[in-house]
């Protein structure tokens, strides 16, 4: 049998293999991840709701592009090396907690869902709680979430971030 030939029936297998897998992993997820920092709630919120400023602290953000308010509460885009990501906060309720969603209505993007802040004082400073409720529609974004990346990395690359930022000076 020709190389090529091999090699092609090799990479239909796998891409095959993947798709099944996908349809195993379940479409929509949860998670949550808690930090704490040593700065009072209302900076905080006030660091995480800045949106003008979010590509100068946040590591995957390039930059960020207002859109009109819906409701009254704010709506952007943020541009990051995977492309644009739409967003509107749907909750909004200073200095304890955002809700935001991926506010992709015409279903362009393979996965979407809501984040939501909690804020809590505690002793010493803030305690925040990112919980992410998604969902990925491609059987193959599904198994490379589930087993390769990871649903946890881009919070927990975010709560990084913002550690930087309020150890900087304060506001």
């Amino acid at each position: 049998m020709h190389p090529l030939l091999v090699a092609a029936l090799v990479v239909l297998g796998l891409a095959a293999l993947i798709q099944t897998a996908g349809m195993f992993v379940p479409r929509n997820h949860s998670v949550s991840v808690r930090a704490r920092y040593a700065r009072p709630p209302g900076e905080v919120w006030a660091a995480i709701t800045d949106i003008d400023a979010l590509p100068s602290w946040r590591s995957d953000v390039r930059a960020v592009e207002r859109r009109p308010d819906v409701d009254g509460r704010p709506a952007w885009v943020e541009r990051t090396r995977h492309g644009k990501l739409p967003l509107e906060a749907v909750e909004w309720d200073p200095p304890r907690r955002l809700v935001t969603r991926i506010a992709d209505d015409a279903r362009r993007l393979p996965f979407g869902g809501t984040w939501t802040w909690t804020l809590r004082e505690v002793p010493g400073g803030t305690e925040l709680t990112i919980a992410e409720n998604g969902f990925i529609r491609s059987a193959l974004f599904r198994v490379l979430a589930h087993f390769v990346l990871g649903y946890r990395r881009t919070i927990e690359t975010l709560q990084r971030d913002l550690a930087r930022r309020l150890a900087g000076p304060r506001a």
